[in-house]
């Protein structure tokens, strides 16, 4: 009898809620696309199970707290996990260790590239407001300011300022700001995951078939261990004191990179690499899943921050590819404009989708090593830029 009840206690919660049917497709798409496409699957099987689980009958996995009961494991995950912006610091801390600057330090003037691409992040921002004045959406600059960075293919990032702009409007009594993590969140990820997809034709729409065929020589200048260990130390040093707002993201960034280059804690850079950051993406990806339950994701705004987040994909795209052509105005070693498109943050997806073009376009034309300059350029970028936004919106609303 009771098991009988309780089946349709769970069939009731369906009828009456048929989001979560929804929900589910969602989540079965995104399953596909990492398991089947094998795109960005590290990211996009914990955040699409983490969907799923969001929305389940009765919801046990986002309940709140009770009387006799605990919260559900996934609200866990969300409250102290990324309500206290650890999870993002600590991919942060791993993407650090796992990351390689030589090509940067080698080669500076690919920085320029990864800073113009963060222009995505602005057009986004913009257009949100605009629309938001039209009465086409209800975005606020907080909204607008989390929608924008998503240009910049930085899921940590995204999650960090959406957190800390809800955290704003929660803060300020005549400011009410919606809460999008979840949405931004898998935005971000999804257009990482979708690199391979939606740069490609923007790179071909933007650029000759003789300069995609441009051969970049790499004669990699040594960078010495010296340079290797004072560029995170100079980097975290400079940005912070321009930006200080930037100096979470990018301190902890550049402390996981002084584990890797030091050389003298390889234990410690080991576990940055693999062990920690296995568990925190694991525990990232189902926390920002379960922000997604039917009855929040299901609405017009979130479809809106989809299409505004494409536009800040591939403006960004667009921002990094014209800045590589008005370079070669004045070099005379000319830049292979695609390199411009990898100056997302998406590390190291965008600057492989470079390689792939250049080598289909001339046989034998290696130019990944000059990608991967402005495409970890692109991550301090997009950190600092989030760094700015976080300095400006507060004062804007008169914080």
């Amino acid at each position: 009898m009771f098991f009988l009840e309780s089946l349709l206690e769970g069939i009731e919660a369906l009828w009456v809620n048929p989001k979560m049917i929804i929900m589910w497709l969602i989540a079965f798409i995104l399953l596909f696309v990492g398991i089947a496409k094998k795109k960005e699957p590290l990211l996009l099987i914990p955040i699409s199970f983490g969907i799923l689980l969001a929305n389940l009958p009765l919801g046990e996995l986002i309940k709140e707290a009770s009387q006799g009961e605990s919260p559900g494991i996934l609200l866990f995950f969300q409250k102290y996990g990324l309500e206290t912006d650890l999870l993002p610091l600590l991919v942060f801390l791993g993407l650090g260790a796992l990351t390689d600057f030589s090509p940067a330090i080698s080669n500076p003037k690919t920085l320029i590239l990864g800073a113009g691409a963060q222009a995505g992040v602005f057009v986004a921002m913009i257009g949100s407001l605009l629309l938001a004045t039209v009465g086409i959406f209800d975005f606020g600059l907080p909204e607008a300011a989390s929608i924008g960075i998503i240009g910049g293919a930085d899921g940590p990032t995204t999650i960090f300022i959406s957190t800390r702009m809800r955290e704003l409007g929660n803060s300020l009594p005549n400011v009410d700001v919606q809460d999008i993590v979840g949405a931004t969140a898998v935005a971000a990820y999804s257009y990482m995951a979708l690199v391979p997809i939606i740069q490609p034709p923007i790179i071909k729409m933007l650029t000759t078939k003789s300069e995609r065929q441009i051969k970049m020589e790499y004669s990699p200048k040594e960078v010495s261990k010296r340079a290797k260990i004072l560029f995170p130390i100079i980097c975290t040093l400079v940005i912070s004191i321009l930006v200080p707002k930037a100096s979470p993201l990018v301190g902890i960034m550049m402390f996981g990179n002084l584990l890797k280059e030091s050389g003298v804690v390889p234990r410690l850079s080991n576990t940055a690499q693999n062990e920690l950051m296995n568990i925190v993406i694991i525990v990232l990806g189902l926390a920002v899943g379960g922000t997604m339950p039917g009855d929040v994701f299901l609405q017009w705004q979130t479809i809106g921050i989809f299409i505004l987040g494409l536009i800040a994909f591939a403006a960004a795209t667009v921002a990094g590819i014209i800045l590589a052509k008005i370079m070669n105005l004045f070099f005379k070693n000319k830049i292979n404009p695609m390199i411009g498109a990898a100056g997302v943050s998406a590390v190291p997806m965008a600057a492989r989708v470079v390689q792939e073009m250049a080598e289909k376009e001339r046989p034998g034309n290696f130019i990944l090593m000059h990608a991967m300059g402005p495409n970890v350029a692109g991550v301090i970028g997009t950190a600092t830029v989030a760094g700015v936004l976080l300095s400006v919106v507060p004062k804007f609303l008169g914080s």
